[in-house]
């Protein structure tokens, strides 16, 4: 009977730097080079961090089966009473672990023990920590056939996880590439499985945080998981055949053509939204008296907006704010929507809110 797979402490001996690795791994370090310098040709980096992560949120808790609309997720996030159900609810939590995830890196230089337990926190609102009761399995979910059975003793777990975090933060435990070593720490992260729920979303943000910390990337604007989730099936896959045959060479080739894939992807986004903040200060500025960067900036921080927004962003009086709001989505050009949500009045960027989902389906394909 084959031995049952058991993860052992890092680093891994193994051949990283093959032919065909280093070959993707120049086209994923050149991409995200791109990326990176690119994020900062938007002046106000906030709108990528909330249009982006959102998007991410979304495709992320998808992963899990957890199903929501862009316009739910929108809505949820312009007004908190907007929220009808739980998947909604999870899409945000999911955003607020990043977010408090990103603020914590920013601050200590460090990925710790405390912030990956704030992050799984956040997401699954609790306490419960890493796992201290046996019997956590993880199955085919359309069979039911237990695929992998994790560590199941605490301290192994615990034992297992500071190694993780050592190997994360210590550069000189493993010279290798960053990019290469992201994909080793997401592969022992989801292999030690350390927490009852959340471990799948954790991870993800896992990797976005480790890519910033080692200056890839000054922003969070990079998601995996969009590209996870239309090739759910080889991931899974993927990351079974490490366990079961040492496949680590097909493993990280697919976690490198994410990031390549990924990285072009969301230089086409932030091009688009950069053209479409050109299209609407034009338009603002040619028609309307009370332009200013600061209307700009709020028209494309979500796609949708509302009256009490506006007044706090432009130090403005409530009345103004809704003169301002009303005379644009009066305006024959249509780029700005007003809609009635129960008994409020919200106002949708209809460019920007396109560009965000019925444009985002393209296809992330590995070759």
């Amino acid at each position: 009977m084959k031995e049952k797979y058991k993860p052992t402490k890092l680093p891994i001996e193994f051949d990283f730097e093959s032919k065909n690795i280093l070959k993707k791994l120049a086209e994923a370090k050149a991409s995200l080079s791109e990326l990176k310098g690119f994020a900062h040709t938007i002046p106000n980096q906030s709108i990528l961090i909330n249009s982006l992560s959102l998007q991410e949120s979304k495709d992320s808790s998808e992963i899990e089966n957890i199903i929501t609309t862009q316009d739910e997720i929108f809505q949820g996030q312009v007004d908190q009473k907007l929220i009808k159900n739980t998947a909604i609810k999870e899409v945000q939590n999911y955003n607020l672990a990043l977010q408090t995830g990103f603020k914590i890196i920013q601050n200590t230089k460090l990925i710790k023990s405390d912030c990956i337990l704030t992050v799984q926190n956040i997401l699954e609102q609790n306490n419960a920590g890493y796992r201290k009761l046996c019997g956590t399995t993880l199955k085919n979910q359309a069979s039911g056939e237990i695929i992998y059975e994790p560590p199941q003793n605490y301290e192994e777990i615990q034992s297992l996880m500071a190694n993780l975090i050592d190997y994360i933060n210590d550069d000189e435990l493993q010279e290798i590439d960053p990019l290469i070593k992201m994909a080793i720490i997401h592969f022992q992260f989801e292999s030690i499985h350390p927490f009852y729920d959340g471990n799948g979303r954790t991870g993800r943000i896992l990797n976005i945080l480790y890519l910033i910390n080692k200056g890839l990337l000054n922003l969070p604007i990079l998601y995996l998981s969009r590209y996870i989730v239309q090739n759910k099936n080889d991931y899974y896959k993927l990351l079974q055949n490490v366990r079961d045959k040492n496949a680590w060479e097909s493993w990280i080739l697919f976690m490198l053509e994410g990031i390549h894939l990924t990285a072009l992807d969301t230089i086409k986004i932030i091009q688009e939204i950069k053209e479409l903040m050109q299209e609407y200060k034009n338009f603002l500025r040619d028609n309307f008296p009370f332009y200013s960067q600061d209307l700009l900036n709020n028209l494309f921080q979500h796609p949708y907006t509302k009256i009490d927004f506006v007044k706090d962003d432009l130090g403005i009086t409530r009345q103004t704010a809704s003169k301002y709001l009303t005379e644009l989505a009066k305006h024959q050009s249509g780029l700005i929507k007003q809609i009635k949500i129960e008994k409020s009045n919200y106002f949708v960027n209809v460019k920007l809110f396109e560009l965000l989902t019925i444009n985002r389906n393209v296809m992330l394909r590995k070759s």
